[in-house]
Parts: structure tokens; C-alpha cells; sequence
């Protein structure tokens, strides 16, 4: 058996490491590095296996901001289907292990298993029963005030009931997802035990989106579990800066089809100049039909195209049908002089 200190010894001790008898051991670790830099400039970063970090930050923050769209929608597609307000809202956005995710969630809860067609493996949808029921007691024609919720896993008509929501939540969910990549979520097993569902190991990298359902006086959570693995091929399409500029191409690629469409149908002002130059007011007062105006351009030089008094092309002068016309030589360049 282990020696056992006593108060005495351990001041003893104590009193030793002070005066200098014991050396207190360097707990500082050592850095090994095949590479020659400087060591003392390397930043050691604590790193937990348990709990390690896949998901970039931006990713997630794109992650949650595209949730926050499901949440909006699904609280619109429930307000209407159950002809009552239902706020969701995007409560937590984070990463741990799937092991960690099943270890929180209750027992017995709807436990939804869901695929996407463009995506290898199967995610999982919880909805709590403190918001499950009142729901059901809403479809039946209930009005939830003194409602008790059992604590039982829900049976064959209530299941039937619930795909209702839960589909309209997957419909919410695929709008949500379609500015990543278009996706159609679909629900391939029910559990009340989430103890028996094994979709990846524990110790894997989930993301879970926690949101938060209220109706009424009643409010209950949603967590949505998206393991990494599943993910991993449209993670790249996930990071803020692609994601939003995807957008803005978009909306500017719109914009100008609008101002293209706008502009054809717009009326411009065509001249052609002849020739310029400069003369007197008394010999402008003075000008009678049959004088002639003479200037220092050649009647062979080309002829300027102006829209809208706009210098734009360069033509020669000619008939089209027995009437006057240009014909376009070139386009103005900056670097032309007239």
C-alpha cells in the first residue's frame, strides 16, 4: 500500500522546496522538430482528442447561418400547417462526438434517421417530446393548457402524425441547402431509443444543430446531427467566402440581364459629324442657301458616328436604297484624335 502523508510531512515538503533542498522538476515540455528552425518561436497549442476540431469556424458560421434559413421556413410551413404561431430559432451550432450527442438526448424522443440523395451515409433528427405532444394535442383539436406528457415511446397514429411535420421539415431543409448543392432529404427509419441507433462510431466528428420550437405556452428542442463523414464532399462549397460570393455572382448575373433587357428596348440619337470648324457670328447671321462652308478635312476622310453626342464609330459616307447612310468602318479608340 501507498504511503500515506501527513499534514506535517507535506509542510515539510513544502518548507524544503522553498529553502532550496529540493529542486522542483521543469515541467515545461521539450519540442523535438526534424526542421532546424528556432523552436522558442513555435506556438503549442492545447489539442483535445476527445473532442477535435474538423470544422473550420467560417464553416461552421456558414453552417449556422444556413440553418438559421431552415428554422425560418419550417416556423412558416408549421405556422400554416397547424394554424398557430410556431417561432424555431438556431439556439447552438456546434461540433463534438456522436457518442457525446446520444449521451444528452432523452429516452425515449423521436428519433429520425435521414438521407440525402447526393450524399454517402445518414443523418439524424431529434425532436423532443416536451414539444412533440403538444403538437399532436394541436392536430387532435386540443389546446395544450394542462397537457401531461408521457413518458412512453409514441404509438403507431402518433408516428403518423409527426411524418407530417417532420416532412414539412425536410422540405424546409432542402430549400435551405439548395445554395450549397441541391439535396432531397428523405426519412428512412424511426426509433424512440437513441441508445439503439448506431450511425457512426462514437468517438466521430458530428455537427449539431440545436434549435429551439415554441408554440403557444409550450417550447421544446430540435437538434439536427450531421455526421462529418457525410458532409466531407460538400465542405469545400461550405466555407463563407465561396458561399456568399456564389450569391452575389448570381445577383449580379440577374442584374445585368434586367439593365440588358431594359437597354435594348431603349431609343438613342445617331448622327454623323461631316466636319467641324469654326466661324464667325456675323458670317453665321450672314449664311444664304447655295454659300458653302469650307474646313480643313478631306471629303474622303471618314465620316464620325456620335450617339447621344458620343463619339463612337467611324464611317463612309453612301446610299442604302436611295437613301443617305454610313457604313461603320471601326469602333473609336481612346487613342484617336478628331
Amino acid at each position: 500500500m501507498a504511503d500515506v502523508l501527513d499534514q506535517g510531512d507535506v509542510d515539510a515538503l513544502l518548507a524544503a522546496v522553498e529553502s532550496g533542498d529540493i529542486e522542483q522538476e521543469d515541467t515545461a515540455g521539450l519540442i523535438f522538430s526534424r526542421s532546424r528552425a528556432d523552436v522558442s518561436s513555435i506556438e503549442v497549442r492545447a489539442y483535445d482528442f476527445k473532442r477535435p476540431e474538423r470544422v473550420s469556424k467560417d464553416q461552421m458560421r456558414a453552417l449556422q447561418t444556413l440553418h438559421e434559413a431552415f428554422a425560418r421556413n419550417f416556423g412558416a410551413a408549421l405556422s400554416g400547417f397547424l394554424r398557430a404561431i410556431v417561432e424555431v430559432r438556431v439556439a447552438t451550432c456546434e461540433q463534438m462526438t456522436y457518442g457525446d450527442f446520444i449521451s444528452g438526448l432523452p429516452n425515449p424522443t423521436s428519433f429520425n434517421l435521414i438521407s440525402a440523395d447526393a450524399l454517402q451515409g445518414q443523418m439524424c433528427l431529434e425532436i423532443s417530446p416536451l414539444i412533440i405532444y403538444p403538437i399532436i394535442d394541436r392536430l387532435l383539436g386540443g389546446t395544450s393548457q394542462e397537457l401531461f406528457i408521457p413518458q412512453r415511446p409514441m404509438t403507431l397514429i402518433e408516428t403518423r402524425l409527426i411524418e407530417n411535420v417532420t416532412r414539412r421539415g425536410l422540405a424546409a431543409l432542402s430549400e435551405a441547402w439548395e445554395s450549397v448543392r441541391k439535396l432531397k432529404f428523405a426519412i428512412t427509419a424511426a426509433e424512440s431509443n437513441p441508445q439503439l441507433v448506431q450511425i457512426v462510431p462514437p468517438n466521430e466528428v458530428v455537427v449539431v444543430v440545436g434549435l429551439e420550437m415554441k408554440l403557444s405556452n409550450r417550447a421544446g428542442t430540435m437538434n439536427l446531427c450531421i455526421p462529418y463523414n457525410v458532409i466531407e464532399p460538400v465542405m469545400a462549397d461550405l466555407s463563407t467566402q465561396n458561399w456568399f460570393s456564389v450569391g452575389a455572382d448570381e445577383s449580379v448575373h440577374l442584374s445585368q440581364e434586367r439593365m440588358e433587357g431594359s437597354l435594348e428596348r431603349a431609343t438613342v440619337g445617331v448622327s454623323g459629324v461631316l466636319a467641324e470648324t469654326t466661324i464667325t457670328f456675323r458670317d453665321l447671321a450672314g449664311l444664304r442657301a447655295g454659300d458653302l462652308i469650307t474646313t480643313d478635312k478631306s471629303a474622303a476622310s471618314p465620316v464620325v458616328l456620335c450617339v447621344e453626342g458620343k463619339k463612337k464609330y467611324l464611317g463612309r459616307l453612301g446610299r442604302c436604297r436611295r437613301n443617305r447612310a454610313i457604313e461603320i468602318i471601326r469602333a473609336i479608340e481612346p487613342s484617336d484624335r478628331f
